[in-house]
Parts: structure tokens; C-alpha cells; sequence
């Protein structure tokens, strides 16, 4: 657990905070902020370093959301979201006998890769330093080297046999601790620095991607800058609006069973077993049609629609699991409860800076290492984002060329109803993360837990063993994980009322994620001085709070 405390100075210049799941990223984010830079500037760098030192998270060939907060006006929201390429035909995928999307080594299932066109973007409108001086420390890092951790160690077991993997794992899996070098990404980000996206989408990268995915992509594919800001979607709940990226995204849940949560009288107190019962009910009524309504496209006003969200809350009952075809009981199997959600990897981070600006960032490669398919001599791994597709001939999430697929990934932060940033906050977790951020947010906004109990707390989620990746509400077995540190009652009261009861035995990303936060406080009424609390999650194994 990482937890600090900063004084907010305006006048110094040299206050600010940075969350992240590596250490590595947050040092190298407060040291631009530092030197000068702002939330962006510290955004963008640790995002940079999380690519190069994490590559089972997130990458160059990945995708990236956030929600910006400047002082003075609305939230924004960054899209920065691949969109499928001009070669991609579901008839034909449909004819090959797929029903759902290939999962890896298909490049049909890999978008164009936003992350980059996100960074650039980010920098451009609210950063201060040089993109040299930003990439600085993810280009020293891939240049001179890094340790590798215990996750990449692992997750290295994955991908050492996979083509263009070799500079990763040049002699099998990675021993632990090992000393990991990357220069290839050091060459493409110092062409990023001095070309722009030109450098990469026009560039090694992007030549790779067109000679490897063999009619996939066009060259105009690549030419289509894929970073747009728009409106977040907003909501105010426990006395404050919760602001995040609209559709494709999902952050629309974590909106949405917050405010049915509110509605249906959650308590203030996390041990209750009812608290725990409400918490599912509010995510299932949130999220069972998703399948149906997120798509690229879909209108933030049906999906947060008052009466929508209020016919959902008037269906949940405080003794009863609404009807479901799940027996209850706890489950007999086993080894369920290390099943997992959606075999994603992300990550999250979170900047905030002297001047009051407020980032709030999630990038991800989707599948750990994603499709397991590699730009070629830039080693990069291309996400495998497009397997949130649909198969199914007519629904508005079909795969098309040029369309976005339905994003798990959800950024987002809370401000009072006067306008100040007051918190933000996102994690990893697959189709979890919405369920992750309402839990953390009912501990701190209603319970009045601070962000190091509230993101430590006991958590439950949703799982659906026999759906595939990204496919949590299109499983007929939906069950309840519940983490092994959660009140014992929890289990008695949830089997109870009817739901099937899993619990967890060992730490499971992506049932129960990994969250950053950064509170900001005032320090007394009238006065323009702020606090910062943050916090890593204390399952993600290399997290770190960093601040000045």
C-alpha cells in the first residue's frame, strides 16, 4: 500500500502527485512535474514508462482513455480508441466458422492502436515540457534497462516463443529480476519526439503493420488520427458528479449502478452483508443489457436516462437476487474460484499538478501480452481490442471496418457541485472495473472511508465462467467472487439471498482489479489550499504513489 500526504502551494510551482501501478512510472511522473510540467506532462511520461516496463498492461500498441480536469471549465474526455481496419469482414469471419471474434494470432481482432495518437494529443493541449523532455525517462529506461518485476516475469511465460518477442525474452521466459533492455521502443519513441505520429503511424511501426497484416489495414487506416476529445458522460451521486469517458466505453456503468446503488439506501457501513448484496444488484441492474445498448455510437443520454436507471433500481430487493438462471448456493467447483472475469490486463494512472489540473488515464494492450502478434522489428505487441466485436449479423457492435469495438476500459473522476476536482480514480479489471470503481467510490464518497482503506477494502464481482473475453453478461452462470479478506458474513448473507458465492483464494486482477486514486481536499473553507491523498492498490504487486 502506497498512501501520502502533499500540500497544495499554487505559489511554488512545485506541488503535485502521481499514482501508478510501477513505481518506476509515478518517480518518473513527479520528476517532470518537478521540473515544471503539469498533470499532462506527468500523465504522458508515466504512461510512456508503463509501456516500456510493463508490457503485459499496456503498450505503444495499445489504447488509452482519460478525463481531464481543468480548473475553471468541465471535464474532458480523451478517446484515444483504435478503429477497426478497411480489410476486416465479419461475413467472412462468419464464413470460417467463427461465431465469436478470434481471441489471438488473428489480426482481424486488432484495431489500429490509439495509445499514441492519445499521448500526443494529451501533450499537445495541456503540456508544458518538451515531448523530448516527457519521453525522457521511458526512452532511458528501454535504453539502459530496467528490473524486470515479478508480474512481467511471469507474464513473460506467455509470449517467449512468439514471433518478434525476442528482444523481450531474448533467451526464453525472464528470470526473475532480470535486466530488461528495449531499444527498439527507446528508437520509436525518439521518432514519435521528432516526427509526431507521423514517426510512428507513418513510420516503422506503421509500416510493419501494414506488411504484416496482410490487407487488413490501408495506408489511409493509419492516416486517421484516433484521439478525440469530447463530453464526458456525468452523473452526481453521494454529492458529486462522476464524470467519464462516454461510449464505446463502459464507464457508463460504474455511473449508473452508483446511482441505483444511492437510490435503493446503501448503507454506510462495508461489513454488512447487505451492503455487499446491494452492491451486486446495483451492478447487475446497471449492466445486464449492456451486450445490447454499448456500441460505438450509443447515446449517453439513453444509457444514463433517469427513468431507465430508476424502472432498474425498483427491480432490486433487499432479501432476493433478482431471478437469474444460476442455482444458489456456493459453488462446488473448486478451481472457480480462480476463474477470471476477462483475461485483460490494464492500467491506471492518475497526475495532478500545483495548478490544479487533474488526469485520470487507463491504457491497455486488452489480453495480457494481446493478440500475441508483434510489430515486427519495433517490438511492439498489438492489443487484441477488437475481440469485443460482434459476430452476430445486424447488432450495432458488428464488426466493420472503421468502427470502434465496445471498450472495458473506464477512466474517471468526481468533482463537488461547485465545479473542484475531488477525486480521480480508475483501475484495471476487464468487464470488472466498472464494479471495482463503484465499490471504492461507495467506501469514500458515502461511507467516508479515505482512499487507502476505501481502495484496500474487501471486494465482490461479478463472473461468468463460461463467457469469454469481454463477454461477462453474455454468461448464463453469472456468479459472486468474494475476496478472501471480506467479512465473513458477507458469504452467509449472500448465499442467503440467493446468489452463488465463489470465493476467492489467492489475488485475482481481474475479478477484483487494481485501483489508483488521488483525493483533493480543501484544507478549510474559503481557502484556495488543497491536500492530496493518493493510492496504489495494494494488489497491484509494483505500485506506487509518488508526490511534492
Amino acid at each position: 500500500m502506497a498512501y501520502s500526504l502533499a500540500p497544495f502551494a499554487p505559489q511554488t510551482g512545485l506541488r503535485g502527485m502521481v499514482t501508478a501501478a510501477d513505481h518506476l512510472a509515478s518517480t518518473a511522473g513527479i520528476g517532470l512535474l518537478a521540473q515544471g510540467g503539469s498533470a499532462a506532462d506527468a500523465a504522458v511520461g508515466a504512461a510512456a514508462v508503463m509501456a516500456v516496463t510493463s508490457p503485459y498492461l499496456c503498450g505503444m500498441g495499445g489504447d488509452m482513455l482519460a478525463v481531464v480536469s481543468s480548473p475553471g471549465d468541465d471535464p474532458l474526455a480523451l478517446l484515444a480508441t483504435g478503429r477497426a481496419g478497411s480489410g476486416v469482414d465479419a461475413t467472412r469471419l462468419r464464413a470460417e466458422g467463427h461465431s465469436v471474434m478470434p481471441v489471438r494470432g488473428d489480426f482481424r481482432t486488432v484495431p489500429v492502436p490509439g495509445a499514441v495518437d492519445g499521448w500526443l494529443a494529451l501533450h499537445q493541449r495541456f503540456g508544458r515540457l518538451p515531448l523530448d523532455g516527457v519521453f525522457g525517462p521511458a526512452i532511458e529506461l528501454a535504453e539502459d534497462g530496467f528490473v524486470a518485476s515479478l508480474m512481467l516475469s511471469l507474464a513473460s511465460h506467455l509470449v517467449y516463443q512468439v514471433r518478434g518477442a525476442q528482444e523481450l525474452c531474448p533467451d526464453g521466459p525472464l528470470p526473475l529480476e532480470a535486466h530488461v533492455r528495449l531499444p527498439s521502443a527507446a528508437r520509436t519513441l525518439r521518432s514519435i519526439v521528432r516526427e509526431g505520429r507521423e514517426g510512428f503511424y507513418g513510420g516503422e511501426f506503421g509500416r510493419n503493420l501494414l506488411e504484416l497484416g496482410q490487407g487488413v489495414f490501408a495506408a489511409a487506416d493509419l492516416a486517421r488520427d484516433f484521439a478525440q476529445w469530447c463530453e464526458p458522460s456525468v452523473l452526481r451521486v453521494w454529492g458529486h458528479d462522476l464524470w467519464t469517458v462516454p461510449a464505446p466505453s463502459q464507464g457508463y456503468l460504474t455511473l449508473a449502478s452508483s446511482w441505483i446503488a444511492e437510490q435503493v439506501g446503501i448503507g454506510t457501513d462495508p461489513t454488512d452483508p447487505l451492503w455487499a448484496h446491494l452492491i451486486v444488484e446495483a451492478s447487475r441492474a446497471a449492466g445486464h443489457d449492456r451486450p445490447e445498448v454499448l456500441y460505438d455510437g450509443a447515446e449517453v443520454e439513453f444509457l444514463l436516462d433517469e427513468q431507465r436507471l430508476s424502472d432498474a433500481a425498483a427491480r432490486i430487493r433487499t432479501d432476493q437476487a433478482a431471478p437469474s438462471d444460476v442455482t444458489p448456493g456456493v459453488g462446488a467447483n473448486p478451481s472457480a474460484g480462480v476463474r477470471r472475469v476477462a483475461d485483460g490486463d490494464t492500467t491506471h494512472l492518475c497526475a495532478v499538478d500545483a495548478d490544479g489540473l487533474g488526469v485520470s488515464l487507463t491504457q491497455s494492450n486488452a489480453l495480457d501480452f494481446g493478440s500475441h502478434l508483434v510489430a515486427g522489428s519495433t517490438g511492439i505487441f498489438l492489443h487484441n481490442r477488437g475481440v469485443g466485436f460482434s459476430l452476430v449479423p445486424g447488432h450495432p457492435a458488428e464488426l466493420a471496418p472503421g468502427k470502434r469495438p465496445p471498450h472495458t476500459l473506464s477512466p474517471m473522476l468526481a468533482t463537488t457541485p461547485d465545479g473542484a476536482l475531488s477525486h480521480l480514480i480508475g483501475a484495471m479489471g476487464g468487464d470488472a472495473q466498472p464494479q471495482i470503481l463503484q465499490q471504492v467510490l461507495a467506501r469514500m464518497l458515502h461511507a467516508g472511508e479515505d482512499p487507502a482503506t476505501a481502495v484496500a477494502g474487501a471486494r465482490v464481482s461479478l463472473v461468468a465462467p463460461s463467457a469469454g473475453p469481454f463477454r461477462l453478461w453474455w454468461g448464463d452462470d453469472l456468479q459472486i467472487c468474494v475476496e478472501r479478506h471480506a467479512p465473513p458474513e458477507w458469504i452467509d448473507g449472500l448465499t442467503d439471498r440467493g446468489h452463488r458465492v465463489i470465493p476467492i483464494v489467492a489475488f485475482e486482477p481481474n475479478a477484483v482489479g487494481g485501483a489508483q486514486i488521488i483525493s483533493v481536499a480543501r484544507e478549510d473553507a474559503g481557502d484556495d489550499a488543497r491536500h492530496f491523498v493518493g493510492a496504489a492498490d495494494p494488489r497491484s504487486p509494483c505500485g506506487g504513489t509518488a508526490s511534492r
